[in-house]
């Protein structure tokens, strides 16, 4: 079996990838690779048999280094979002390392449509996307849509006032659970597709605002009412909130994105690599309902 590296192995994508890659696709753990940039945090990895490597994306030589003797790398992207190109400047240097390693095959996850995307990290995911094609090695280009999990983030205290504040307008988002992506990714890592894929892992139904506050209310059992602002009013309301600046272009930009349409389109793409249809959101939050209801 060839050996397979994964980045960002501490995270919680890399971590759930590297749990499909032994229990649903049975791979050896002696034939994984974990990739971090503190080893000691993969001790519980490596007490299966997966080898831990040091994988600092600002040290483009260390990377070479990590991903010497390997088959195929899944670049997980990075989160650093706060300091405008230093994700893509770290993508960079993980493809350049990939090919100095002698790698055959590089796998990364992207984000659907970042060529007309509006939301502040869409550039990151399109520069490594032109980084990998320019690089000449094969490659398999993971899209994910927008996670189910995200909603944890706000849902709850939604919940709280019965209000979700909202700038997506009509527009409609096939979310996915990141356990999914996770799946696919492990999937598609071992056993990439043939040839050069650049393939969109969403969900199998798109939903707008007030089908997912019915999806959200009906899981927590408490009310949940859809309340439109602009994206000025969103913006604002978050800054007022006290989250910090480059969250806040993120997450209003992610609402004009859904509005635009950019995030409304559903594909067999997560199917075709698993055999298996992906989670729907209303499973998802029975599921989530403890973090849910706080």
């Amino acid at each position: 079996m060839a050996k397979l590296l994964v980045t960002g192995a501490n995270g919680q994508l890399g971590r759930a990838v590297i749990r499909h890659l032994l229990e649903t696709v049975q791979v050896p753990a002696a034939d994984i690779v974990a990739a971090s940039r503190d080893t000691s945090k993969l001790a519980d990895l490596a007490a299966l048999g997966i080898e831990a490597r040091k994988a600092d994306f600002t040290d483009e030589a260390g990377l070479e280094a990590a991903f010497t003797g390997v088959e195929r790398v899944l670049i997980i992207s990075t989160d650093e979002l706060a300091v405008p190109g230093a994700r893509l400047q770290q993508h960079s240097n993980a493809v350049n390392a990939a090919k100095k390693a002698g790698v055959s095959h590089v796998l990364y996850t992207s984000m659907p449509n970042p060529d007309k995307s509006l939301v502040s990290f869409a550039p990151d995911h399109l520069g490594t996307e032109e980084a990998i094609k320019a690089s000449g090695l094969s490659y398999t280009i993971l899209r994910n849509a927008w996670y189910h999990d995200n909603y944890l983030m706000s849902m709850p205290h939604n919940l709280e006032g019965g209000k979700w504040f909202t700038a997506t307008g009509e527009g409609k988002v096939a979310n996915i659970s990141r356990d999914d992506c996770a799946r696919a990714a492990a999937a598609a890592l071992a056993n990439p597709p043939a040839g050069n894929q650049t393939l969109t892992l969403t969900g199998s139904q798109s939903l707008n605002a007030d089908q997912i506050a019915a999806i959200v209310s009906k899981a927590a059992g408490k009310p949940l009412d859809v309340v439109q602002v602009n994206g000025e009013q969103l913006a604002a309301g978050m800054a007022a909130a006290g989250l910090p600046d480059f969250v806040v272009r993120m997450l209003a930009s992610a609402d004009a994105n859904v509005a635009a349409g950019n995030f409304d389109l559903v594909t067999g793409d997560f199917k075709a690599l698993t055999g298996r249809d992906p989670q729907s959101l209303q499973a998802f939050f029975e599921e989530s309902r403890a973090a849910l209801v706080g």
